[in-house]
């Protein structure tokens, strides 16, 4: 893949006709069936020995609340196991048709959010591990996590691979039309919340939309302020809520103050000059650090509450970047700073992104480099409530994420040659639901020995936070 998320050996001047026979003869090389394969017991790495991998990098104080979180049910803990999953992926068949990955296309890491024109979108909305790899390892990623979801929310077998399958069949349909599509069309292409409620064929489902639309749209800088922040001595400052919620000494001098100006304008220097000169608008009134999701806990994550000369708020989230889970199987990012890989990765693959995201560098205490990425902490956010979710809703919901994926990648790899690879039939979504169904097993199993190395005192968990 080439550095503007383009794959130039693809030849794109080349009929679609011609590029979907070409897809069409790599399914000979590699049959769709043969996704329905997982890794043998003896190909997967000890699950808890990648996890703990992963916790020596982080925060020591703040791991246990990550490995508490994923203990809560099956379907967290797979929330948390991108690592894990990148490495069992690595062991299974895998095809040349490379786009750029989410890396962690579960199901909750889509939702709403306002896109520039404040118009709510809906898309993926996390990009930590976000780079080029295989289409179907993000496909196999989200259709897994809908597995997981319905056998926790007491689904029937058959009731589950409905909805599985029909993650895969909005993929599928998606990528289909996406190949006929113009790529000045497909790049403007986006799914607006107004448009999805209005495929919705039941009142009932149309409420649960506007009711979701509307808590979105509430939630933005001034509700952030209202609820994260009080007044003490005459200004605003975000209020202590440890160990979530932590700000840092308010009196910023000498070398710590420098290092963050600094840090902060090598962040403005990666905006567009009308981004740039929007945030000089405003002055950095508190900073706190502040624990975030399931996979991301124990990594440095920060919000910061910035103010006009009127008193008006935004808040900015500067979120510590790692190395992609996917990396060791893939091959390294061609970018040295990993926020600048998540920022580049989520403008590829987002039809409308945020106007903030952009990257930096800072040293630690230790004098370690971190790398970040920034991006609004509340604009317009809002995800759906998967475990209050009955089968339908499930399956309506698993193929719009299906299609969102399918168009996200579009945006990167070539969408006739997948519609060529993935055919017109249900053949790809079947074998990709024997997949989740198995890879379900896996996950229950490492999920029992998550648990069981925490009562074991192997790792400390610290639940309900």
């Amino acid at each position: 893949m080439t550095a503007d998320g383009s794959q130039g050996h693809l030849m794109f001047e080349a009929p679609r006709s011609v590029r979907r026979e070409a897809g069409r003869a790599h399914r000979r090389e590699i049959p769709l069936e043969a996704h329905a394969e997982v890794p043998a017991p003896s190909e997967r790495r000890d699950p808890l020995e990648i996890l703990t991998g992963q916790d020596a990098a982080r925060q020591a104080d703040l791991v246990p609340i990550r490995h508490g979180r994923m203990t809560a049910t099956p379907f967290t803990f797979y929330r948390g196991a991108a690592s894990i999953m990148a490495s069992d992926l690595s062991a299974t068949v895998t095809t040349d048709l490379r786009v750029q990955l989410c890396g962690d296309a579960h199901l909750s890491n889509f939702g709403v959010f306002n896109g520039p024109d404040r118009r709510l979108v809906f898309d993926l909305n996390d990009f930590d591990e976000t780079l080029p790899g295989p289409f179907e390892w993000d496909l196999k990623r989200l259709a897994g996590s809908i597995t997981v979801a319905a056998r926790n929310n007491g689904f029937s077998a058959k009731k589950t691979r409905r909805a599985t399958r029909a993650s895969v069949a909005g993929y599928r349909e998606t990528i289909g039309r996406a190949a006929d599509t113009s790529p000045i069309d497909l790049h403007y292409r986006r799914l607006e919340v107004d448009e999805l409620a209005a495929r919705l064929d039941d009142a009932k489902a149309q409420q649960r939309a506007a009711k979701t639309t509307k808590k979105a749209s509430r939630k933005n800088s001034m509700r952030a302020f209202d609820k994260l922040t009080r007044v003490v001595d005459g200004r605003p400052v975000i209020v202590d809520d440890p160990p979530l919620i932590v700000p840092i000494d308010r009196q910023l001098e000498g070398d710590v103050a420098t290092r963050l100006r600094a840090f902060f304008m090598d962040y403005l220097d990666t905006l567009p000059r009308h981004r740039k000169a929007l945030l000089a608008r405003y002055h950095l009134a508190d900073l706190a650090h502040k624990v975030v999701g399931v996979g991301s806990v124990g990594t440095a994550c920060w919000i910061a509450l910035l103010m006009s000369g009127d008193d008006e708020p935004i808040f900015l989230q500067f979120k510590e970047a790692t190395t992609s889970v996917l990396e060791p199987y893939v091959g390294a990012s061609e970018f040295d700073q990993a926020g600048e890989r998540v920022v580049e990765g989520q403008r590829i693959m987002q039809a409308a992104g945020d106007v903030f995201l952009g990257w930096s560098r800072l040293s630690d205490a230790e004098g370690i480099d971190r790398d970040y990425y920034f991006r609004q902490l509340w604009d317009g956010k809002g995800s759906a409530d998967i475990e209050d979710m009955g089968p339908k809703r499930l399956r309506r919901y698993a193929w719009f994420c299906g299609a969102t994926l399918a168009l996200a990648h579009a945006r990167s790899g070539d969408p006739a040659l997948i519609a060529g690879y993935v055919g017109a039939d249900d053949t790809l979504d079947r074998a990709i639901g024997e997949f989740a169904e198995a890879y379900a097993d896996i996950n229950e199993a490492d999920h029992a020995a998550h648990d069981e190395a925490i009562a074991s005192g192997r790792l400390e968990a610290v639940r309900d936070i």
